[in-house]
């Protein structure tokens, strides 16, 4: 027979001390260190393990915080995703992982209904920054957005896109590039993503001929889009604003037998570390993801511990050289 659930009334017993001072030594609060750890000694040696809807009725939490992903065929949200719910682990928390697959209808009913389910917070990496349910949803829970700012959250992990874009595009300019493609998962719907906002700005400055064109994150998808662009306009460079699209790039390169940089140089935006792997290696913009993590999970849990004040970490962009990128020929375009 399976050994019955330990109850804490079994470990006070053992304690000598009342289930109200167990509960708070187990919870960390309102006891002295030894006392905590004489507790937790007797729980780990009877087997008692909290019952987490019992703990979650008394507590009105229930430990789970939604991780909402814009799509996790972009293979750096899947690093991102694997981050955060490892560092959520080492709170004490648990991530329930949704993928919103770059649809924002798909990604509003997956926001509300994480909050009908009741998780504690929600991290999001928005498809839609802009839309209107964002307000009500901030006001009933606490939320914290990575890449673009979201009206209303608890705190932001936010890129400098301006100052990534810029970058890119300027180092892009500075080997002779003139002619370049932008491949984004930005559809149509969700039109005012800044880093899309401002490349557009950025080539007209720096008097670059661009073409933005849209891509999904997944590999065929990726390919499809960039052979057509390859094949009917010829650029000396595409930029992808994700690297999970510019590995699609290297593929229609592949089978239209186009040279990578000899023929099209490739930049991507994000260092997924598949990048360095890559022959040649793929240009990119590293946005640390350590870092976002760490910040993502810190302010998460101070929001969902009752911290009142909105935080914002703004995600400063390095340049990642490698050799997918090469420098035009005097007679090139």
């Amino acid at each position: 027979m399976p050994r019955k659930r330990a109850t804490i009334r079994e470990v006070a017993q053992a304690t000598g001390l009342s289930p109200a001072a167990v509960s708070y030594a187990l919870r960390g609060l309102q006891v002295s260190e030894e006392t905590m750890e004489r507790v937790r000694a007797a729980a780990a040696e009877l087997g008692y393990e909290a019952d987490p809807i019992a703990r979650a009725l008394a507590s009105g939490r229930t430990g789970m915080i939604g991780l909402l992903c814009g799509s996790l065929e972009d293979l750096w949200q899947q690093s991102l995703a694997v981050g955060i719910s490892r560092g959520l682990r080492e709170k004490d928390r648990y991530a329930l992982i949704l993928d919103a697959v770059g649809d924002p209808a798909r990604e509003r009913a997956f926001a509300q209904r994480l909050r009908d389910q009741r998780v504690d917070g929600l991290i999001v990496q928005p498809i839609d920054p802009a839309a209107a349910f964002w307000a009500e949803l901030c006001e009933s829970l606490p939320v914290v957005a990575i890449g673009d700012s979201i009206k209303g959250t608890a705190g932001e992990v936010v890129f400098d896109n301006r100052r990534g874009v810029t970058m890119a595009l300027e180092h892009l300019r500075d080997l002779g590039h003139r002619r370049i493609a932008v491949l984004t998962p930005t559809r149509a719907s969700t039109p005012d993503r800044p880093a899309d906002l401002h490349v557009t700005a950025e080539a007209d400055r720096l008097g670059l001929d661009i073409e933005v064109a849209t891509a999904p994150h997944g590999l065929a998808g990726a390919t499809s889009a960039a052979r057509d662009l390859l094949t009917a306009r010829g650029p000396s460079a595409v930029f992808c604003f994700a690297d999970s699209i510019a590995y699609g790039v290297y593929a229609a390169a592949q089978e239209l037998g186009l040279a990578v940089p000899g023929d099209v140089s490739i930049m991507g935006y994000d260092d997924h570390p598949m990048s360095g792997l890559l022959t040649p290696g793929l240009t990119t913009v590293d946005w640390d993801i350590d870092g976002i993590v760490r910040a993502a999970v810190r302010l998460i849990s101070a929001a969902t511990d009752g911290g009142t004040r909105r935080r914002r970490v703004v995600q400063a962009p390095t340049l990642r050289e490698r050799g997918s990128v090469a420098r035009v020929p005097l007679t090139g375009a």
